[in-house]
């Protein structure tokens, strides 16, 4: 009973932290109320060897939850440039229309040309779909992202994100607690990869996948009724639940009902080993090699200006 107050008071704790209305003073009185009428509930139950102490708590934590399940997420707040706009799409045959495609021109993080712009995709043309794994800090952590190539030379990146407040920071124990709204973001690849290799200093790699038209077909389709979806129904981030990777593994999961749950969807920095292991990686390599061939990080810094993004990023690939 100890442990089960301990774990239900400290998550409370930090729910009152994050989602409290009002600024720090009130989220850090609130938390702190919080603990103080915990820790005085089971000192008071173990004084006078009482049950109702618990039956207080137990109402407590009930209004707790029931004001937690009651937190909405919303579309309707001051956005961030870069998820500013929601993406959502149209489809007729094999025709893609997108709209709200990201294509910034990125300098700094804080300095950045605005441009989304309607992009349309013949889903007859597609030719490739690529993995690209973005590393910022820890090696069992990247953020996933899929690549979808046309035989035109033209690609187009599916990124699932927190869609960040104006002025408003990650964090990962936020993640957890309705901090961020859920966005899917569709992109050029010259902006999503080359902010995060460029400009945030992140590492990152380019995993061909082995993945026929059929399935690649699905798989974009998916990615459109999950932006639509967005856009009627706001849906919360959640760092282990709702993330980059589990979202796109629940929609590969529709098209492959036997891909198997594996940790290293939640670990996504060894998600290749998990996907050449599935047979959606080349398997006449070792993963080791096929991350020396896939890292695009010097080549994205090194592309010029003007120069085709797409096509430098895979040079010497093969």
């Amino acid at each position: 009973m100890a442990l089960i107050t301990f774990v239900s008071g400290a998550w409370g704790t930090l729910a009152l932290w994050y989602q409290l209305p009002g600024g720090s003073v009130t989220r850090t009185a609130g938390s702190v109320v919080w603990v103080v009428a915990v820790i005085a509930l089971v000192v008071f139950a173990v004084a006078r060897r009482s049950w109702l102490p618990l039956a207080v708590y137990v109402v407590a934590y009930a209004a707790l939850l029931c004001w937690w399940v009651s937190i909405a997420p919303s579309n309707q707040r001051i956005w961030s440039d870069d998820v500013a706009r929601l993406l959502h799409g149209s489809v007729a045959g094999s025709e893609v229309t997108l709209s709200n495609v990201r294509n910034f021109n990125w300098r700094k993080e804080d300095d950045y040309d605005v441009r989304w712009e309607t992009r349309h995709y013949d889903l007859d043309r597609l030719a490739s779909a690529d993995a690209v794994l973005s590393y910022w800090g820890s090696p069992a952590i990247a953020h996933a992202m899929i690549s979808f190539g046309f035989d035109d030379d033209s690609h187009v990146v599916f990124s699932v994100e927190i869609r960040k407040k104006r002025n408003e920071q990650f964090s990962e124990i936020g993640g957890f607690f309705k901090q961020f709204e859920t966005i899917l973001i569709a992109a050029d690849e010259s902006d999503i990869i080359r902010v995060r290799t460029n400009v945030r200093g992140e590492d990152d790699y380019l995993y061909p996948l082995r993945m026929d038209k059929p399935t690649m077909r699905a798989l974009f389709l998916s990615y459109v009724h999950a932006a639509n979806t967005l856009v009627d129904k706001p849906a919360f981030y959640n760092t282990i639940t709702s993330n980059c990777t589990t979202i796109v593994y629940r929609m590969a999961k529709q098209i492959s009902p036997g891909l198997p749950r594996d940790i290293r969807l939640l670990l996504t920095g060894y998600l290749p080993g998990y996907l050449q292991e599935v047979g959606a990686l080349d398997n006449r390599v070792s993963v080791e090699e096929l991350r020396r061939r896939g890292r695009i990080t010097d080549r994205a810094r090194n592309a010029a200006p003007g120069e085709d993004f797409s096509k430098a990023i895979r040079a010497g690939m093969n």
